[in-house]
């Protein structure tokens, strides 16, 4: 069902993962997609191929989010190939794990900079168009670690709990302006991030989950498509747990 037709997503990040997934199923569902990468040009152009046959226009862009200007100028550049930003995915996110006392300030900042504040940067960038259209669905990607902690991630999981701060500030901000923000909080999902992880360590991860298995990147995705689309036009300021039930 094309639910998102007519529509154009922005999703930074989208190269691989959680990102890639969701670019997918976004254009199986109708959107067009501009999406950002940072290192692998090749993986674009072959991604680019991947969503324009599902008929929809799909294009890359070499971008840094957690550059402000470099953000400005992403914007600038999808209004004038696509005309729309009606979908913002705030996806990009890196981890640095160690635990607090061997944790460096560039381990900090740098997670803070790519997870929490390209999303600041993305958002404020799209706002003139979304507030000129009176309309636009904004997501961001936290996580069940910015919910409950975790050790050895208090940068990453600073970061994700200032994205849920982030999204329902945003909401009450944009809301009566039409513009929604909601924020999705995915648990174990298996990528390749997730693949380098010992069997062992993956089987414990998947013990603890009452529904007894990793998520994947079309879990992610399946809400995002909800919460881009009109069926969630009632719906902002909300965190999405997609975790089995980790949480619960």
């Amino acid at each position: 069902m094309k639910i998102l037709e007519g529509k154009t997503a922005l999703i930074t990040g989208a190269s691989r993962g959680i990102g890639q997934g969701v670019a997918r199923l976004l254009a199986e569902r109708g959107a067009n997609v501009a999406f950002t990468y940072l290192s692998s040009e090749e993986k674009a152009r072959i991604l680019e191929e991947s969503l324009s046959a599902s008929g929809v226009k799909a294009k890359g862009y070499k971008s840094d989010a957690s550059v402000f200007a470099e953000a400005e100028a992403l914007v600038t550049q999808v209004m004038e190939d696509f005309g729309q930003i009606d979908i913002l995915i705030n996806n990009a996110g890196i981890t640095r794990d160690t635990l607090l006392m061997r944790m460096s300030e560039e381990d900090w900042d740098q997670v803070m900079q790519v997870n929490l504040k390209s999303a600041f940067n993305l958002t404020k960038a799209v706002l003139r168009p979304m507030l000129k259209a009176r309309n636009g669905s904004i997501i961001n990607m936290s996580s069940v670690v910015g919910v409950k902690g975790n050790a050895g991630q208090a940068n990453y999981a600073a970061s994700k709990a200032g994205l849920i701060g982030f999204t329902k500030s945003v909401a009450l901000e944009l809301g009566s302006r039409n513009i929604r923000c909601n924020a999705i909080a995915p648990g174990f999902i298996e990528t390749e991030m997730t693949g380098a992880l010992d069997d062992a360590t993956v089987q414990s991860w998947r013990d603890a989950i009452p529904l007894k298995r990793g998520g994947t990147p079309e879990d992610v995705a399946n809400v995002c498509v909800f919460l881009a689309s009109d069926w969630s036009s009632y719906v902002t300021g909300q965190v999405i747990h997609v975790d089995g039930g980790m949480l619960t």
